[in-house]
């Protein structure tokens, strides 16, 4: 991945791993975070940057002059030229680097705490592509409510309506592409790896069941399918 390309999964895994909000895009170059109707991020997509708008109110302001000291010139530059309106001060952060990325991170939450409870790991099943066999809908191991509500979500994320198809993960005998090995194991076996982690590129977009929509997208995802059709797919986004 390039930097950008970095800078998008990374948003999205940090995004979806400490919050659960809906995923609202226009269709275009936008996209908003949002829980209800409160807008907690909208980040604009160009084609040579991210463009972050978080607007402080007046707690998050004092908060951020608490720790201002913690932030470089860059932020603090944006900080103090952004307007501030009768709902806040609207900050516009161009970011093109991982580095601005992080520091977006800490100010998107003192914007909010994060809301999601993650996924339990005391029984955690991994496949050689890094995703979670105990998460995935089509494993054997599912209980029929859990996959039921799964089924719901799976099928508004990915308009399929067939989720019949069962597999044991990767290590048994029962696993689906045991005979025809899915592309990640292909590229691990290519690479003399036994698992896509210890790739030195993991995580791989085109590994990943997810494949564009580990990054930040205009469409149109809600909380619930989100949890359900994207985290268990995606490489990080359930382990933060």
């Amino acid at each position: 991945m390039n930097v950008l390309e970095k800078i998008s999964h990374e948003t999205m895994v940090f995004m979806r791993g400490k919050y659960r909000l809906d995923e609202i895009g226009d269709g275009k170059d936008e996209l908003q975070f949002k829980q209800g109707q409160k807008t907690i991020l909208t980040i604009y997509i160009h084609e040579d940057r991210y463009t972050f708008l978080i607007i402080f109110g007046k707690k998050e302001r004092e908060i951020f002059e608490m720790h201002r000291g913690e932030y470089s010139q860059y932020i603090c530059g944006y900080y103090d030229s952004a307007k501030t309106y009768h709902d806040g001060k609207w900050m516009f952060i161009d970011v093109t680097t991982m580095e601005q990325l992080e520091e977006v991170k800490k100010l998107i939450q003192i914007k909010k705490k994060p809301n999601r409870k993650p996924f339990p790991k005391e029984n955690a099943i991994y496949a050689q592509c890094g995703q979670r066999c105990d998460l995935c809908v089509h494993y054997i191991g599912t209980k029929d409510e859990q996959r039921a509500e799964m089924i719901i979500q799976l099928t508004k994320m990915w308009d399929i309506t067939d989720w019949s198809m069962r597999c044991s993960g990767c290590d048994s005998e029962e696993c689906y592409c045991k005979d025809d090995p899915c592309n990640a194991k292909k590229c691990a076996q290519q690479k003399g790896i036994s698992q896509c982690r210890e790739c030195t590129d993991y995580p791989c977009i085109s590994a990943t069941a997810a494949d564009y929509r580990s990054m930040i997208h205009t469409e149109v995802h809600y909380a619930d399918e989100i949890t359900w059709g994207i985290l268990p797919y995606v490489p990080w986004q359930y382990e933060i």
